[in-house]
């Protein structure tokens, strides 16, 4: 149970918000514009499900058009209300202008439990959820640009795209009205992975930054690194693969909502995941010890924990025992804005959630601009690139034939040389400069600044001096 003084996530947001502004010049009229959510949507609709209709409530919440369109995802949650879809509209906000995505910040949700429903059901009630928003231009290629979020998926997204172009029939940029669709209605490769696999490239950045890791008392690279995950959902997945197969983490523990996973030797991450995929639960996971009060195992020993579901998990009634000296939050709002102080106080580094879970808006970036540009990235240069590749290969070749020297490229060299970069190559190297940029424009705050103490606040130092300028442009 979280203490009756504990701050609400829309109030963590402000108390966050207010705490960075104070280290600021703006003016008051200023700071409040950028405070405020501009407008929020609630929507009642009703749907004829099993003999009768349902009404269902959703929101979508436009927080800042310093930048047009606006963009944030739709989820699907029993816990939705217009505090928390507001609370994430702001974050959207400081998150697209921390890593330079040109988008104002959105939020949607809908007051929905989708494992209570059929697939033809969900589609129904998505389907109508779309058309209340469509018809309102809460979702628009040039204005509002939704994208999945908990509890839903690519599939979601598919529904919703198909019923905007059902409405807009003539609309040639219909498809980019949401991202995070399957790839073969125009999709981009690496989207789904694409926030795990920010969170991996926040924890390059991070453990580049030599400052950074003395505060947080950490030596060496990632290989070895023990790793707590909550949350094995989309996010924690890809973020735990990544780090376990690529970089060698062990990643010792892994929380889900009835219970938690440990091994002290590291857990096989993809062996997890299918265990749940196919029982729903990790309750007989038989190579591992399992723990029935998984919140207890986020206090447990480890170098990194990260946080990949629910918001206010970390939170005054268990900020102390934490015993983790990094964190980074890969879910929306993981700690709390009391846990916050008392993490700093004991010198625990964050990494925040506006830039560590960034890489999906990156990526969803990424294929609005496809979509808009109606051509596959890599599909004009990669053959070219390919071909000048291959005119340096002959020519070493040739060299070495010629000289009599003898010498010979290094085994695959040429294989991997030749090959010319791909949707996924471009996109992840996209992801990984922009994840790289926006840490940097951080740690020079955070390192370069007497008054700024942790990430967290380097970060809306960095995107609430971008958003102002934005209306300074405006002319407001």
């Amino acid at each position: 149970m979280n203490p009756a003084n504990e701050p609400s996530f829309r109030d963590s947001v402000d108390m966050m918000f207010n705490h960075a502004v104070a280290l600021m010049d703006l003016p008051p009229g200023l700071e409040e514009k950028i405070r405020v959510c501009n407008a929020t949507y609630t929507v009642r609709f009703g749907v004829r499900l099993r003999g009768r209709i349902h009404t269902f409530t959703g929101y979508r919440s436009v927080h800042s058009e310093h930048m047009e369109p606006v963009k944030g995802g739709i989820r699907y949650a029993m816990a939705v209300n217009q505090n928390e879809v507001e609370a994430l509209a702001a974050l959207m906000t400081y998150k697209c202008a921390l890593v330079d995505v040109p988008f104002g910040g959105s939020k949607g949700g809908l007051c929905i439990d989708p494992r209570e429903y059929e697939e033809h059901e969900l589609e129904l009630i998505t389907r109508r959820f779309a058309y209340e928003l469509i018809k309102r231009d809460m979702i628009n290629p040039a204005q509002n640009v939704p994208a999945p979020d908990m509890g839903t998926g690519e599939r979601e997204m598919a529904w919703i795209a198909d019923q905007y172009k059902r409405m807009n029939t003539t609309d040639i940029n219909g498809v980019a009205c949401v991202t995070g669709k399957p790839i073969n209605a125009g999709g981009i490769q690496g989207r789904t992975e694409a926030t795990g696999r920010g969170v991996q490239y926040a924890l390059h950045a991070f453990f580049r930054d030599s400052e950074g890791m003395e505060v947080a008392g950490l030596t060496g690279g990632l290989e070895g690194k023990r790793v707590t995950i909550q949350g094995l959902g989309n996010v924690g997945y890809h973020a735990a693969k990544f780090l376990s197969e690529e970089d060698g983490c062990k990643i010792t523990t892994i929380i889900e909502r009835d219970g938690a996973l440990h091994h002290d030797d590291g857990l096989d991450v993809e062996s997890v995941h299918q265990w749940i995929v196919k029982h729903g639960t990790i309750t007989g996971y038989p190579d591992a010890r399992c723990e029935p009060e998984g919140a207890k195992m986020l206090e447990a020993e480890c170098d990194i924990l990260i946080p990949a579901a629910l918001e206010g998990v970390i939170n005054m009634g268990n900020a102390e025992r934490i015993k983790a000296p990094l964190i980074v939050e890969a879910a929306n709002g993981p700690v709390t804005a009391g846990a916050d102080e008392i993490l700093r106080k004991k010198g625990v580094v964050i990494v925040p959630d506006m830039f560590a879970n960034a890489g999906g808006v990156t990526v969803s970036y990424f294929e609005w601009v496809k979509n808009l540009s109606h051509i596959r990235f890599g599909r004009m240069q990669r053959r070219a690139e390919e071909s000048r590749h291959q005119l340096i290969v002959d020519e070493l070749e040739r060299l070495s034939e010629d000289s009599g020297v003898g010498w010979t490229l290094s085994p695959n060299f040429k294989e991997k040389y030749l090959r010319g970069a791909g949707e996924l190559e471009l996109v992840r190297s996209g992801l990984y400069d922009t994840m790289t940029a926006a840490y940097d424009a951080m740690a020079r705050v955070w390192h370069g600044r007497n008054d700024v103490n942790d990430l967290r606040t380097a970060a809306y130092l960095v995107s609430i001096e971008k958003v102002a300028a934005s209306y300074r442009a405006k002319g407001l």
